[in-house]
């Protein structure tokens, strides 16, 4: 039974789809839009809107908390000094999750997740 666990495993081993979410999430913040699996976005959003709320004080804490999950220094860069100060009033909701058609190959349920402007 899966009382109380959160998220949804996507199929993969812990190791792997914390590799997918830290790609994701390093994606969506240097480009401000991926696009996904809709089950893939709707499992990076708390993921990147997390890190958005880290991304909003610009301390070296924070620095290095993101720089222990985000892939490159350049997204942790633009988090800190872009995207930050972007959303430093808004209390949350930084991302928006938009439906498209289906995957050519497979038909699976795609998804655009981006950054609200």
């Amino acid at each position: 039974m899966r009382h109380r666990r959160v998220g949804k495993t996507l199929d993969r081993s812990s190791d792997a789809r914390r590799a997918l979410l830290r790609g994701l999430a390093t994606s969506v913040i240097l480009y401000e839009h991926v696009d996904t699996t809709l089950a893939k976005a709707k499992a990076v959003r708390p993921f990147v809107e997390k890190l958005i709320t880290k991304g909003k004080q610009k301390d070296l804490a924070h620095r290095r908390a993101l720089l222990a999950v985000l892939h490159t220094e350049s997204a942790v860069n633009k988090l800190l000094e872009e995207i930050g100060p972007r959303y430093a009033t808004r209390p949350g909701g930084y991302t928006r999750i938009i439906k498209l058609n289906p995957r050519q190959g497979d038909g699976a349920a795609m998804a655009q997740i981006q950054l609200v402007k």
